[in-house]
């Protein structure tokens, strides 16, 4: 967090700028799936997916080309933060081949399903994709 101070009308004020997820926007929400419980999706509602593949290559990236077109990767928009409020985990980043930046939570990367809407789980446990439930 930083301190900012502003002065008007002769009077000092200091306000809490925030630099954590809220403040920042962050890329994901827990969402109550009725099925699931709570899962990780996009703010949007898209509920987010890991791929068992590559929990098994010590999360290395393995979903590229039609994979990526089926199974898109949740981008990293500028900062990602390491926590964010109300979700248990560990957020981050990996570098993708093509050189984009994907977000990661508890180490794997995170994607949607292009074939679903928001509050959708359709895939789960589907050629060892798995939604990502949390608490």
């Amino acid at each position: 967090m930083r301190i900012l101070s502003i002065l008007g009308f002769g009077l000092t004020a200091l306000i809490l700028v925030s630099t954590t997820a809220a403040a920042a926007g962050a890329p994901v929400i827990k969402y109550r799936d009725d099925q699931f419980g709570p899962v990780l999706a996009t703010p949007k509602k898209q509920a987010l997916y890991y791929w068992r593949v590559e929990k098994r290559a010590g999360g290395k990236i393995r979903c590229t080309g039609s994979c990526a077109k089926a199974w898109p990767p949740l981008d990293a928009k500028g900062v990602v933060p390491r926590k964010v409020s109300g979700i248990r985990g560990t957020f981050g980043t990996v570098r993708r081949p093509d050189g984009r930046r994907q977000v990661t939570f508890n180490g794997l990367a995170i994607y949607t399903y292009a074939h679903e809407g928001p509050g959708q789980v359709l895939c789960n446990n589907v050629n060892g994709w798995f939604v990502v439930r949390v608490r």
